[in-house]
C-alpha cells in the first residue's frame, strides 16, 4: 500500500484501544480471551453503531469480560472533543484530543456547504434541491482531518504553518466523525428503528493531507461504511496531487468521491503556491485524473482557492477550460480564507462572479463554495490547533523528494 510519508510520522497511540480495531482484529481478541466469535460481534456493534465511549457501556458483554478487558489495558479510546467554538452561521469547529495528547482540529457544518452541488450524486440533488426542513430531519458536513499538521506546505493555507508532527490512525480518523455524532446526538440509518435517519456528509479536507497517510484513510473509510454505516458515496476526499496516491484510489472498489486542489491554470502559478507541483506537474496530475472510473452522473471536483490577481484573471478562466474541457469534472471556486500574515488578498465579489460566468459559458460547471465558520477560523484553509503541544515537530521528506 501507499505510503508517502517517513516511517517516523506514523507513531500514535497504544495499539490497546480498540475504536478502531475491525471485525476480525476483534475476533481475534476475543479468540485470545477464550471467548465466543459472537462476543465481537457485540462489541464492533457498540463500538461503531452505538459510539460507546467506555467499556462499562457495553450492556451485551458480560461484566466478567468487561473487566478482562480493562485488566489487560484495553480501552474505547474514542478521541475527545476539548474546545468548541461556534460560528454566527451555526458552524461548529472543535479541537479534539487524541489518547497520547496529540491534537487536531473537526468541523461540523449543519446544512453543508454547498461542497456537493454538481458533483452528480444524492448529496448533491439534497443541496440544490433541499425538500425538507424541520426538527426530525438532519443534513449537515462533517470535515474531518488525516494527520496532525500537514507537510504539503500550501502557501495559502493556515495548516502549513504547522509543519507535521504525526499521521493519524484509521481509528482517530473515523473517530472524529463518531464525537461529533455523539455531541449532535445524530442517528444513522434505521437499524434502531429510526424513521428520519439523519443525511451526513463527510469530506476529508481538513488538516493532513489524505493521500499521504493513504493506508489508515482507506482503513477508516473502510470503518464509516462498513462499521458505522455511512456511504462512500456522501465522502469526498481531497488531495493536493499526489500522484500514487491518485493511481492507488483509482483501483479501490470503494471508494469516496474525489476532490482534487488545483488552485492554478498553469504550472508556474500553480508552483507559487503548491510546491508540490515541482514533483507532479499539472499535465501528470490530469493523466492520472482521468483513469479514476466515475460512478453514473458522478464528476471529479476539482477546488480552486481564488487568490486577488494571482489566479483569478480571464487568462485563468481560459487556460482552465482548455484544461477541463475533455474531463468529467466540475469547479468549485473557494474565495480565499484569510488569515494571519499571509500574502493574499480576496478577489473582488465582481470577479469571482466573472470568472465563473465564464466557465459556464464554455459548459464546465462551476459552483461558488459557500464559506462557512469564517469568523471562528472553521473555513478552508483555515484550520490550525488553539492548543499548543510539547512535542517536537518531525522533519519529513521535502515534496521534491517524496517516491513516486
Amino acid at each position: 500500500m501507499l505510503n508517502e510519508t517517513k516511517a517516523e510520522i506514523d507513531g500514535g497511540p497504544s495499539s490497546k484501544l480498540l475504536f478502531g480495531v475491525p471485525l476480525h482484529g476483534l475476533k481475534h481478541l476475543m479468540q485470545q480471551l477464550r471467548q465466543p466469535s459472537y462476543r465481537a460481534t457485540q462489541l464492533y456493534e457498540a463500538l461503531y453503531r452505538q459510539r460507546i465511549v467506555s467499556l462499562d457501556q457495553i450492556t451485551t458483554l458480560p461484566a466478567v469480560l468487561r473487566e478482562s478487558l480493562k485488566a489487560e489495558g484495553y480501552e474505547v479510546g474514542l478521541p475527545e472533543i476539548v474546545q468548541t467554538a461556534q460560528s454566527i452561521d451555526g458552524t461548529e469547529r472543535y479541537l479534539v484530543r487524541m489518547a497520547d495528547g496529540e491534537t487536531v482540529e473537526t468541523v461540523w457544518m449543519p446544512g453543508g456547504d454547498g461542497g456537493e452541488r454538481g458533483d452528480g450524486t444524492q448529496a448533491a440533488e439534497e443541496e440544490e434541491h433541499p425538500v425538507r426542513d424541520d426538527d426530525d430531519y438532519k443534513r449537515a458536513t462533517i470535515c474531518i482531518s488525516s494527520q496532525v499538521g500537514c507537510a504539503v506546505n500550501c502557501q495559502f493555507c493556515l495548516t502549513a504553518k504547522l509543519g507535521i508532527r504525526r499521521n493519524l490512525t484509521a481509528g482517530e480518523i473515523a473517530g472524529q466523525v463518531a464525537a461529533v455524532l455523539n455531541r449532535h446526538s445524530v442517528e444513522l440509518g434505521s437499524a434502531r428503528g429510526n424513521k428520519n435517519p439523519a443525511r451526513i456528509n463527510l469530506v476529508f479536507m481538513g488538516m493532513g493531507e489524505p493521500f499521504l497517510n493513504y493506508t489508515a484513510f482507506m482503513d477508516a473509510v473502510r470503518l464509516l461504511t462498513t462499521a458505522m454505516g455511512i456511504s462512500e458515496s456522501r465522502m469526498t476526499v481531497s488531495t493536493s496531487g499526489i500522484l500514487p496516491g491518485i493511481l492507488e484510489f483509482s483501483k479501490e472498489t470503494l471508494r469516496p468521491k474525489l476532490a482534487v486542489s488545483l488552485n492554478a491554470s498553469n504550472d508556474q502559478v500553480r508552483e507559487s503556491i503548491m510546491p508540490i507541483t515541482r514533483k507532479w506537474n499539472i499535465a501528470s496530475l490530469l493523466e492520472a485524473i482521468a483513469a479514476v472510473p466515475l460512478r453514473p452522473r458522478e464528476r471529479i471536483t476539482f477546488e480552486y482557492v481564488m487568490l486577488g490577481e494571482i489566479n483569478d484573471q480571464p487568462q485563468h478562466a481560459e487556460e482552465l477550460i482548455s484544461l477541463l474541457k475533455n474531463l468529467r469534472a466540475k469547479i468549485n471556486l473557494i474565495v480565499w480564507n484569510s488569515g494571519p500574515d499571509m500574502p493574499f488578498h480576496e478577489p473582488a465579489p465582481r470577479t469571482v462572479a466573472a470568472f465563473q460566468r465564464r466557465l459556464r459559458d464554455a459548459g464546465v460547471p462551476a459552483f461558488i463554495r459557500r464559506p462557512r465558520g469564517r469568523d471562528i477560523y472553521a473555513a478552508c484553509g483555515q484550520l490550525k490547533r488553539t492548543l499548543e503541544q510539547p512535542a517536537p515537530l518531525v522533519a519529513i521528506a521535502p515534496a521534491a523528494t517524496l517516491p513516486g
